[in-house]
C-alpha cells in the first residue's frame, strides 16, 4: 500500500521568517531616518563647527599677546 506522506512546511515557515526579517530592516531604517528631517543634525554640526572654528582662532596667538603686551 501507499504510504501518506506528510507535507513539509519548512520552507513556507522559512519564507515568513524572511519577509518579517526584511520587513523589520525596513521599519527600523525608516525609523533611524526620522531625525534627518527635522533639521536638527545640520543645527548641531553648524553649532559644532562655529565652536571649533572659535577655538582655532583662540589658539592662534601672536608674540605679542603671548607676552602680555
Amino acid at each position: 500500500m501507499a504510504e501518506v506522506q506528510e507535507k513539509d512546511n519548512t520552507w513556507i515557515i522559512v519564507g515568513v521568517c524572511i519577509a518579517a526579517i526584511i520587513l523589520l530592516v525596513v521599519m527600523l531604517k525608516k525609523d533611524e531616518t526620522k531625525h534627518l528631517q527635522s533639521g536638527a543634525v545640520a543645527e548641531l554640526q553648524k553649532e559644532t563647527f562655529t565652536k571649533i572654528e572659535k577655538r582655532h582662532t583662540s589658539n592662534n596667538s601672536t608674540a605679542a599677546e603671548i607676552s602680555g603686551k
